[in-house]
């Protein structure tokens, strides 16, 4: 009997894994855009020939990985990357008492170049690939607290410019996905300490050695897509890095 579960489970998990597979392939294709509804689940198993109890486990680790979103009474969504409570899962940087707020953000420069041989490894593309490079710094109550250097390949953002950059109505991520069906659903982040050099002590107006944190995240899209690489640096005077993790990542 223990066999004729164990065969049940695998079959079990192999579907489910299957209509994720299926549903982030929809994504990928834009069948289903950033902050649309998808089909209910009973439509999803009667689409892809599974029990709703199937369909419903898929839909649950596709949530709980950011994706979708679910909304009582209203269905479940496409994530999109809006200034809402989405935004938080990818900005960890918060006040020592915990205040979670949205950044001002300001473009310090911009430019085309090449893909040195750490940022290549980094986005899986080659040396001398072509990359954009820019320089955003956040503020935080008025107080300068955040350097992001952000490198992105050009194959991916063709149409990526200063102009656009500057004039965009949301984050950067809703700039993804709008300007070229990039759409950033899970990101790696390693952090340790680093002093301020030259330059970046005057951006964020502290003093050169000044002590930082230094995040370095890389994004990624779907089938694991490196699309980002993102060197934070942040004056912890004030702020912290902060996460919530679920309980089975201790």
């Amino acid at each position: 009997m223990s066999d004729t579960l164990s065969a049940g489970q695998a079959l079990g998990n192999h579907l489910y894994k299957e209509v994720k597979h299926k549903i982030l392939e929809s994504l990928r294709t834009g069948e289903w855009k950033p902050g649309e509804v998808i089909p209910s689940e009973k439509k999803l198993g009667e689409r892809f020939a599974v029990s709703i109890g199937t369909v419903r486990k898929a839909v649950d680790e596709l949530s709980a990985e950011n994706v979708l979103i679910r909304q009582q009474g209203r269905g479940t969504f496409v994530a999109s990357h809006g200034r809402g409570k989405y935004f938080f899962s990818f900005f960890h940087i918060v006040r020592q008492d915990g205040l979670r707020e949205f950044p001002s953000v300001e473009l310090i420069d911009f430019a085309r170049g090449q893909a040195d041989p750490a940022a290549a490894a980094a986005l899986d593309i080659h040396p001398g690939d072509k990359v954009w490079r820019y320089t955003n710094l956040l503020s935080l109550q008025d107080q300068a607290v955040i350097l992001d250097e952000i490198t992105v390949p050009v194959e991916l953002f063709p149409r990526l410019s200063e102009r656009v950059l500057r004039e965009r109505r949301s984050t950067v991520y809703q700039l993804y996905q709008e300007h070229a069906g990039v759409n950033v659903i899970r990101t790696r982040e390693r952090v340790r300490a680093t002093r301020a050099d030259g330059a970046r002590a005057r951006l964020l107006r502290v003093p050169v050695g000044h002590p930082l944190l230094l995040v370095v995240r890389i994004a990624r899209s779907f089938k694991e897509r490196a699309v980002e690489l993102r060197h934070s640096y942040v004056n912890t005077d004030r702020h912290e890095y902060a996460v919530d993790l679920l309980g089975d990542e201790a």
